[in-house]
């Protein structure tokens, strides 16, 4: 009977994931969808029209802000990005708030591993005043209700894994020979594998719009953007700031890009 040990730790795992999940949804539900800032009216989402920086905030957030500003001075000849995961300074003044604060995270010497270069940015003031901007015209998700909701989702899928696992370790236990047995352990195994799946499967269609970076209205105006039109530099980066490093071409500055990302 020692898998009853197993299952009661898996019932408990699910439990509380789940637990903490659905006080992480109720929390957001909670929060006002668009903040209230009398001095700084927020503009319809239809009205708003995106810079490159928000557009890849809200496509991937500030590690997309990072890499898109990054690339973005590689081919203005500003920077330097080698295939070794290395950025050198060419041009040491910054065209905005985002490239200067790239450059402050390189530093005097003028070198600096891309890894923290980028990991440096995405807490830099210049990339939270690009998350505010869109948190007050409603098309980002406040980190408030983000992060909880996030972290909670993937509480539940560990829940999920470990519930399997035990599960597994139970049916191959000596004395589980036997089909009703294993029949048995099974049957009570899928009560919590069942919890934490449809717990999962609510989230999917409940939760998952305010688990991103976008709000809902916030897709709606990125799925425009990708119907839109541009051509030359503005198209690349604009693909660049939506899809990340797999709409660059150079296979050197992919490399030099993926020198261990953030997410």
């Amino acid at each position: 009977m020692f898998w009853v040990l197993f299952l009661s730790v898996a019932c408990v795992a699910a439990a509380v994931s789940c637990a903490r999940l659905c006080l992480a949804a109720s929390v957001a539900a909670d929060h006002p969808e668009r903040p209230v800032d009398a001095a700084r009216p927020a503009l319809a989402p239809q009205d708003y029209e995106l810079s490159l920086y928000e557009t890849a905030f809200l496509a991937g957030g500030p590690v997309r802000v990072a890499d898109l500003a990054l690339v973005s001075m590689h081919r203005r000849r500003r920077l330097l990005l080698a295939h070794t995961g290395w950025a050198t300074v060419v041009d040491p003044r910054g065209q905005d708030d985002v490239e200067r604060s790239v450059l402050g995270a390189i530093g005097p010497a003028g070198q600096s591993p891309v890894a923290a270069i980028r990991t440096a940015t995405t807490t830099a003031d210049a990339v939270r005043a690009v998350a505010d901007r869109l948190v007050s015209a409603g098309l980002a998700v406040p980190d408030a209700v983000r992060a909880p909701l996030a972290s909670a989702v993937r509480s539940v899928r560990a829940a999920t894994l470990l519930v399997l696992a035990l599960a597994a370790a139970s049916l191959l236990l000596p004395g589980q020979e036997q089909a009703a047995g294993r029949g048995l352990v099974a049957a009570w195994f899928a009560l919590p594998l069942g919890l934490s799946l449809g717990c999962l499967a609510i989230a999917r269609f409940e939760i998952h719009p305010y688990t991103g970076w976008a709000s809902p209205a916030g897709r709606r105006v990125l799925d425009a953007l990708a119907s839109g039109h541009c051509a030359g530099e503005r198209a690349f980066l604009t693909a660049v700031a939506r899809l990340g490093v797999r709409a660059v071409d150079d296979p050197h500055l992919r490399a030099a890009l993926a020198a261990r990302r953030g997410h």
